[in-house]
């Protein structure tokens, strides 16, 4: 029987929600390059799935012994599963912006949170964790409290872990960059011999694809 992270990888990778492409690698906004290409966002289209994804969240949230009032979603990618969490539990929602907005009341924090109360982040995917700890950020400055992220997953960059670490916060993770891969291989979207290439992108993703001369 496979384990939660060998189930939501495998969906992912399914689902074409995560892409790894080790011989065409993909070139980020920054400029950099990278073997794998994230977009939760096609999980929406899945009813079935996305339901599961929902449900493995609330498991993990339960599990981590974490007591919350507010589901909080990270924009925009984290919104529709905060969404969903919190009407399956029937508790409040909000969403942080990615930066205030220009107009009306320049709110960066959409919903309603009280001084004291503690929420949970939901993020997809955590790579720097800089856009959840932006999130955390504008929650804590409206008087709530965040001990968490939560994220479908993580690439396990030792830069989210520094991120997280001076915020004070705790990451859990339905699955990760190394059971993709794993799982990868053994649905064979990638040869055994493009494994170690792949992971070694998330060592040093800045220096990857330099190391291949494609900068």
């Amino acid at each position: 029987m496979i384990n939660t992270s060998q189930k939501v990888a495998r969906i992912l990778l399914e689902l074409s929600a995560i892409s790894l492409n080790l011989k065409k690698p993909y070139r980020y906004v920054s400029g950099m390059f990278s073997p794998v290409y994230t977009d939760c966002r096609v999980l929406m289209a899945y009813p079935d799935k996305r339901k599961l994804i929902r449900d493995l969240y609330i498991n993990a949230v339960k599990k981590s012994g974490i007591a919350f009032d507010v589901v909080a979603g990270t924009a925009t990618a984290g919104i529709p599963h905060a969404a969903w969490i919190a009407d399956k539990l029937n508790l409040p929602m909000v969403y942080v912006r990615d930066k205030a907005k220009d107009h009306g009341k320049e709110n960066m924090m959409e919903g309603i949170i009280k001084k004291g109360q503690k929420a949970v982040v939901i993020e997809d995917l955590v790579s720097t964790g800089e856009s959840a700890i932006n999130s955390v950020n504008a929650i804590r400055a409206a008087g709530g409290q965040v001990s968490a992220v939560f994220s479908i997953i993580t690439y396990g960059l030792a830069a989210a872990d520094k991120n997280l670490a001076e915020n004070d916060l705790k990451l859990v993770s339905l699955t990760d960059f190394n059971q993709v891969v794993a799982e990868a291989q053994i649905i064979n979207q990638i040869t055994k011999e493009e494994v170690s290439a792949i992971l070694d992108w998330a060592k040093n993703p800045q220096a990857w694809g330099k190391n291949l001369g494609l900068e």
